[in-house]
């Protein structure tokens, strides 16, 4: 059998392991899934639901601000979306073999996730760098997380 560390340093170099990846263990053990040195992240872009609705709308319509761009030239957006407002969503339960349907979000909480971004980027470090770029941290807030692929 192959230590862990061999297999790991087996992919080190330019666009592969970093002494980064080591300390954040296999992916087994809860670290980010590892492809040629790429982990892919969703950002969960939040605002304040509570907020008066005209500077919701306003949030809305300024959009991303360029952002967007930015990111599809640096070729890390993989995929994302808006989402309608939590007011709309629909929250399904089972629950000894009963399906429960509720309207509304899953937790009461005045934030809400209003869209999402997934992104490949080398490390956390730099999926912080582009989340802290995009317009909606400088009124809400973003919730980086690993993907988890099997």
């Amino acid at each position: 059998m192959v230590p862990m560390v061999a297999v790991l340093l087996a992919g080190a170099g330019k666009g592969g392991i970093t002494p980064r990846d080591l300390r954040r263990g296999p992916p087994e053990a809860g670290g980010p899934q590892h492809k040629l040195g790429i982990v892919k992240y969703v950002l969960m872009i939040g605002s304040d639901a509570s907020a008066p609705p005209e500077v919701l709308d306003a949030q809305r319509e300024a959009g991303c601000g360029g952002w967007s761009e930015e990111m599809e030239a640096r070729g890390v957006v993989r995929g994302g979306a808006g989402l309608r407002p939590s007011s709309e969503a629909t929250t399904v339960r089972v629950r000894e073999g009963r399906v429960l349907r509720s309207d509304g979000p899953f937790a009461e909480t005045k934030e809400q996730i209003g869209g999402f971004v997934i992104i490949e980027c080398a490390d956390l470090d730099e999926a912080i760098e582009i989340a802290a770029k995009h317009p909606s941290a400088r009124f809400g807030q973003i919730e980086i997380r690993p993907v988890w692929e099997p």
